[in-house]
């Protein structure tokens, strides 16, 4: 299991907006998630949170090409841009970073999976219905696990055809990105259904506003138990990328839950 540490150049984010919004910021923050156990961090400089406002590419490319280009210039840690544009994921492969973490891989056109053929960098497809403006606004399915599946399925298939290589791709379920609650816990039982693809599972769950309903924690900071859970929930069902802020609380929890997981009977 490997532990991606977010890192949300942005004045805006749900969780931490404008804490890391400066180079110094964010380096010094990357930094700290290193310590902490992160194996891969995961830069982006556009609020994904349901109703957030675009960034144009030039912006977000202002945002995060001088983090990426320092801390590919510091550490060996691997590095994802979280970005839905090509231009920006072209800008930031040439800093440094060698994953796209797109989270609408739901596009309809080549563009974005032409870049990544292109520098044969490792790629998050997401799944989301819709679009961050108008995701949560009455998302809807007759069987969300069989949709999101057929959808991995269509996309691995269409990346193919683009030129990208399966070995390159990563699934991710999109918790909170067009789910209702209901949906979001549907998708976390079905997890071990989605290995079936042969492809590594991303899971991004922290501080995700459905763990607050089920718990009553009305921070961000305060959904961490419930994120845990999930995280070691996850091990057992086969995840292999955990997507979170809180590194090493989250390192933690992965260590216990596969140690256990390593010393469970045959079934």
């Amino acid at each position: 299991m490997l532990v991606m540490g977010v890192l949300n150049v942005t004045p805006d984010s749900f969780s931490d907006g404008g804490k890391f919004f400066s180079v110094e910021a964010a380096v010094e923050r990357a930094g700290q998630m290193i310590r902490e156990g992160a194996d891969l961090l995961d830069v982006g400089g556009e609020s994904t949170r349901p109703g957030a406002t675009p960034v144009a590419a030039d912006e977000e490319i202002r945002r995060v090409v001088p983090v990426i280009r320092q801390l590919a210039a510091l550490v060996p840690t691997p590095l994802s841009v979280d970005t839905q544009k090509p231009e920006v994921a072209r800008a930031a492969l040439l800093a440094g970073a060698s994953i796209v973490n797109d989270i609408a891989a739901n596009r309809p056109d080549a563009a974005m999976w032409r870049v990544v053929a292109e520098f044969r960098a490792g790629y998050v497809a997401m799944h989301m219905q819709g679009t961050p403006q108008t995701m949560q606004q009455s998302p809807a399915y007759t069987d969300v696990v069989r949709e999101v599946d057929a959808f991995f399925a269509e996309r691995l298939a269409r990346l193919e055809q683009s030129g990208v290589r399966l070995e390159q791709v990563v699934l991710d379920p999109g918790i909170g990105f067009g789910k209702t609650q209901e949906h979001n816990l549907q998708l976390l039982g079905a997890l071990a259904r989605f290995t079936r693809h042969d492809r590594p599972l991303v899971l991004g769950v922290s501080r995700k506003s459905f763990l607050g309903q089920l718990t009553g924690a009305d921070s961000p900071a305060g959904r961490l138990p419930g994120a845990l859970a999930c995280a070691a929930l996850a091990v057992r069902d086969g995840v292999q990328i955990l997507r979170v802020h809180d590194v090493r609380e989250t390192v933690a929890a992965v260590r216990v839950a596969t140690a256990i997981n390593l010393n469970r009977p045959n079934q």
